[in-house]
């Protein structure tokens, strides 16, 4: 019989921790003096009592390993239980809002995605838009740790290849997973104390500095205030950039960079690309904007860059309305909100390794029509590229088209416009934010939006945040059998 203990136990602790992260929150409440202290409080009792009770009652079903379906369902049954805890705060708190608009605030923070439904951020308590960040940076680091030790396990994430005994990225470094866990925690914490004083040299305040950082460098994007980074013009943007870059790119390289290794950062196909993808789109972007508005080149330069980068590492924050640049901006900003950053760092969406896997694949596809009689091998960085690696790109790649596709029909059905449906699809699934349109645009919030499209774009952010082959397997026959 198929034994739940030991997923249990792990969701159990994982719950417990975030109870314990809620004491943060409410003590900055306390602080101020504000009442809110008192829900956030009780959030965190029931949070953690929920959460130590299951791991107590689970803890004797625990054994050396986690088998594969126990793997799968620890890697999603925690992203379906913590939004649910992590919704409490919104629920019973300062802005006492409805189960769906709680639970889709949590799992917007919980997956990174950075959409959000509530309006009035400059009056709320500090400790509820502390907890909002404490939520995405949470996210962020679970996201790295899922997408670089278990995913690759189950043979359905970003790293796969960097899992398999042709990409020994990770070397003998790090043989075991806690090892790399572990290195990846201090380097996440050392990223976001560096962005605290980064912003705070920029001119924000402390408390914005701390919940920027936050949810920075877990490319997360939800703000203090109403008008997200549109508040915070000039050198803030600059630092935002550069942590957004940073958080984008994989993390095993800072983990080879602390062992004396930085030849593997500089010289990634990753990285490169991804780089150029940014270079090439903020110098379009800037060109077409100064030539087409007649407008000053240093903060055309500085929007564009800052956009950009949060549109394609999914960040989501916005410093301006880019849809009054023009339609080749909108399209731009749509087209990058699908690439993605780097696998195995907090960004999310298809990410670049999967679109150069596609491409190897096509040119060796091309060149075997060219020539039949010839033997051609898909190569990344030189090396051949496995049938499985290939196949569960493009597995991914279908699914999430179709996926996409699938989501935007339901939401049209519940009303929402054609630009609305479909942008909304996909910030949902590539865990973007901001969409595209009046209501969802980077000047809007998804608060209009009725709540069956809510309880669905809750269902995009879950999918697409886990890879979705992750969470597919789990509802086919075969996952269940013996």
């Amino acid at each position: 019989m198929f034994d739940l203990r030991p997923v249990g136990y792990v969701t159990g602790l994982l719950v417990a921790i975030l109870g314990l992260a809620m004491l943060l929150p409410a003590g900055l409440d306390f602080y101020d003096g504000h009442e809110n202290w008192t829900a956030l409080l009780e959030s965190a009792i029931l949070t953690l009592l929920c959460g130590v009770l299951l791991a107590v009652a689970c803890a004797n079903g625990m054994g050396p390993r986690l088998t594969i379906r126990q793997t799968f369902l620890v890697t999603t049954g925690v992203w379906l239980a913590l939004p649910v805890f992590g919704a409490l705060p919104f629920l019973i708190g300062a802005t006492e809002a409805r189960p769906v608009d709680a639970f889709f605030e949590a799992m917007s923070g919980l997956t990174t995605t950075g959409a959000t439904v509530f309006t009035g951020l400059d009056a709320l308590p500090r400790g509820l838009l502390l907890w909002r960040a404490i939520l995405q940076w949470l996210g962020g680091i679970g996201i790295i740790v899922v997408a670089m030790v278990f995913l690759p396990e189950l043979k359905v994430g970003g790293m796969q290849i960097f899992k398999s005994e042709s990409f020994d990225t990770f070397g003998k470094i790090l043989p075991r997973a806690a090892e790399i866990a572990s290195s990846i925690v201090w380097i996440y914490l050392a990223l976001t104390l560096a962005g605290v004083l980064g912003y705070i040299a920029a001119g924000m305040q402390p408390f914005d500095a701390v919940a920027h950082a936050l949810t920075s460098i877990a490319t997360g994007g939800m703000s203090t205030r109403d008008a997200s980074f549109g508040e915070f013009k000039g050198a803030a943007e600059y630092v935002a950039t550069l942590m957004m870059l940073v958080a984008s790119l994989p993390f095993v390289l800072y983990v080879q960079a602390l062992a004396a290794r930085l030849s593997p950062l500089f010289g990634n196909a990753q990285v490169r690309t991804y780089l150029q993808v940014i270079v090439v789109a903020v110098l379009a972007l800037t060109v077409y904007r100064v030539w087409t508005q007649e407008q000053n080149f240093e903060p055309v330069f500085r929007e564009t860059l800052f956009n950009v980068t949060s549109i394609i590492s999914g960040t989501g924050y916005a410093s301006t309305d880019y849809q009054t640049w023009g339609a080749f901006a909108v399209m731009s900003f749509f087209l990058l909100g699908l690439i993605g950053g780097c696998a195995g760092s907090t960004s999310c969406s298809v990410k670049i390794f999967r679109y150069q896997i596609l491409f190897a694949a096509i040119r060796a596809q091309i060149r075997q029509i060219h020539s039949p009689r010839g033997v051609f091998t898909p190569r990344y960085e030189g090396r051949p590229v496995g049938d499985d690696v290939i196949s569960s790109v493009m597995s991914f790649f279908v699914l999430f088209l179709v996926t996409m596709g699938v989501l935007a029909v339901a939401l049209s059905m519940t009303g929402l416009d054609m630009i609305t449906a479909v942008s909304g699809a996909a910030a949902a699934l590539a865990n973007i934010g901001p969409g595209l349109g009046e209501t969802i645009g980077p000047a809007g919030t998804y608060a209009p939006l009725n709540d069956t499209a809510k309880w669905l774009l809750c269902a995009g952010m879950f999918i697409g945040r886990l890879e979705l082959l992750a969470v597919y397997a789990i509802l086919t026959v075969n996952f269940w059998r013996a």
